[in-house]
């Protein structure tokens, strides 16, 4: 059967450089004998399941393509549903995440397996990797959030913090923008 190689690459903030593993995905597949077909490259939080390149991905994909990523994390810091839902939707185009540190997944990357049953003992363990691997992406977003949490509620009480200086300028211009009939939407774009 032949598939397509689709990376994705993300970073949880515009200040963060989505394209820095490129490289590394690249010599990653030409190391297993492939070529990435597309890049979907994106600063959107991996907490949201909703990215539009993400979407777009799964969108553009066909049944048995490939999804690269450099790590899971890159892929899901989703709650569980989301987590749940993201998976359905994988399945459903029967679509394979391959992952630099998830060695079981690289499978995927084979056009043949040895046998029908190694191939389901291997699809299994590495579905239960990938769960695993999600639900620590997602554990370390949260703990993250709550050590930032508490440093903010320390300073706070110590009369050291101020919050997010206000942006006049954006402001100014998001208000000129409103008045001039565009929508928070378009705005937002």
């Amino acid at each position: 059967m032949f598939m397509f190689i689709r990376a994705y690459l993300r970073a949880s903030t515009k200040e963060q450089d989505a394209k820095r593993a490129k490289s590394e995905l690249i010599a990653f597949a030409n190391d297993h004998g492939h070529k990435i077909a597309a890049f979907y490259v994106e600063n959107e939080s991996g907490a949201i399941l909703a990215r539009p390149k993400l979407m777009q991905l799964i969108e553009d994909a066909h049944k048995g393509d490939v999804i690269l990523v450099e790590q899971i994390d890159r892929l899901a810091r989703l709650n569980q549903a989301d987590w749940d839902t993201l998976k359905r939707m994988l399945s459903e185009k029967k679509l394979s995440i391959v992952s630099k540190e998830l060695p079981t997944s690289y499978m995927a990357l084979q056009s043949e397996s040895s046998t029908e049953f190694m191939s389901s003992v291997l699809q299994a363990i590495n579905s239960m990797m990938l769960d695993m691997l999600a639900a620590i992406a997602r554990k370390d977003y949260e703990d993250r959030r709550n050590r930032q949490m508490q440093g903010i509620a320390r300073a706070k009480a110590e009369g050291k913090y101020s919050g997010r200086r206000k942006d006049t300028e954006k402001r100014k211009i998001i208000a000129s923008l409103l008045k001039s009939g565009h929508s928070y939407s378009d705005i937002q774009k």
